[in-house]
């Protein structure tokens, strides 16, 4: 009877064991499986992937408010808008001389982009801060994921910019440093033999090629500031910090608007011939209209903090010049044409006569900043 029994136990263990490994597991032997499983598992390849970087927040100590209620400096541009239903002169587009007024697109010019069309622009200044401010035609028109604007500075006020600061279209009344990067012309090249003026032979060069600051990447975080303004919504508003300029006493500043703004191809009247460049105004057909250099616009230059000679290349014409500069066009540019309203006429010999934007306020004080 006991061998019976024991012969029973030895045939009903093995069935035993096997419904108990067959059985499912419960969840916490499962966890501590799969647990074991991961430890000794590696990536396929000669060393284990690593995890992805964690990102740094950015810390935000300098942030501008309002900018002075006295412009430092202002200069007013041409309003394109008037162009198409009129048919009238472009104003202010002069390859040769570094000033283009082409929110068009090219070659048939029949395309107006109001939303890079600079109206008019002022400088301003403060112990911490050096600010730029663009009224545009349109800030709101169109949906272009490319329009930029930017500030341009010439602490070396010999024509060749220093300095480019360069945000996409903001979309909000408060400061911000998303899509705002500053670029320093390290190497000097820009410019050429003849600074602001196109030269004879094109250039190479890199333009404006070290990015100092990329959204709140760079040394300070805090370097440069973008926001539409909280008065116009037409406005744009750019704050950067003097220090992260080198913190110049003396500086010239002009302004620019465009889909696709390049800072490496600057200047731009040395990248292309006047041929290949194009032409906006109609008075000069050799050249018209606009072909490669198209969807921009940029202002003459203003200076900050000293009283202008006059001479500095690129330089807006002052209230003073307006007085001895009354007659009307002559040349090849448009003879017997008057400039429009808020323009002035200049001349040169081997180019003709266009025109040239004035100052829409008289040069402000001289304001120097320790």
């Amino acid at each position: 009877m006991k061998i019976n029994s024991l012969v029973s136990y030895l045939v009903i263990l093995p069935a035993i064991i096997l419904a108990a490994c067959s059985a499912p597991a419960s969840p916490q032997t499962t966890a501590s499986t799969e647990e074991a499983v991961a430890a000794t598992e590696m990536p396929v390849g000669d060393a284990p992937v690593d995890a992805p970087p964690t990102e740094i927040s950015i810390t935000h100590n300098d942030i501008p408010v309002n900018l002075p209620e006295t412009p430092n400096g202002v200069a007013a541009d041409f309003d394109s808008s008037k162009v198409l239903p009129s048919d009238s002169l472009v104003g202010g587009d002069r390859f040769t001389f570094g000033r283009f007024e082409r929110p068009f697109n090219a070659n048939t010019m029949d395309i107006y982009f109001p939303e890079i069309d600079i109206i008019n622009t002022e400088a301003f200044q403060d112990e911490t801060w050096i600010y730029g401010r663009l009224l545009i035609k349109d800030l709101t028109a169109g949906n272009s994921k490319t329009a930029g604007y930017a500030i341009e500075i010439d602490t070396t006020l010999n024509g060749k910019a220093n300095w480019f600061i360069l945000s996409a279209k903001p979309n909000s009344t408060e400061w911000s440093v998303t899509g705002v990067q500053i670029y320093k012309d390290t190497n000097e090249d820009i410019g050429g033999t003849s600074a602001y003026l196109a030269d004879a032979s094109l250039l190479g060069g890199d333009g404006f090629e070290t990015l100092i600051f990329d959204q709140g990447k760079g040394e300070d975080s805090d370097a440069a500031w973008v926001r539409i303004s909280p008065n116009d919504p037409n406005m744009i508003e750019f704050a950067v910090k003097r220090a992260v300029l080198e913190n110049p006493t003396r500086f010239l500043i002009n302004m620019w608007a465009g889909n696709s703004l390049n800072p490496a191809m600057f200047d731009i009247n040395d990248r292309y011939t006047h041929e290949e460049a194009g032409a906006a105004d109609a008075g000069l057909e050799y050249f018209y209209p606009i072909k490669a250099v198209a969807e921009v616009d940029n202002t003459c230059r203003v200076p900050v903090g000293f009283q202008a000679s006059g001479n500095e290349p690129g330089l807006c014409a002052t209230p003073q010049q307006i007085a001895n500069e009354e007659s009307p066009l002559s040349g090849s540019a448009g003879a017997g044409r008057a400039c429009p309203i808020g323009l002035v006429q200049k001349c040169d010999p081997s180019d003709g006569c266009w025109c040239e934007p004035v100052f829409s306020l008289p040069q402000p004080p001289i304001i120097i900043f320790p």
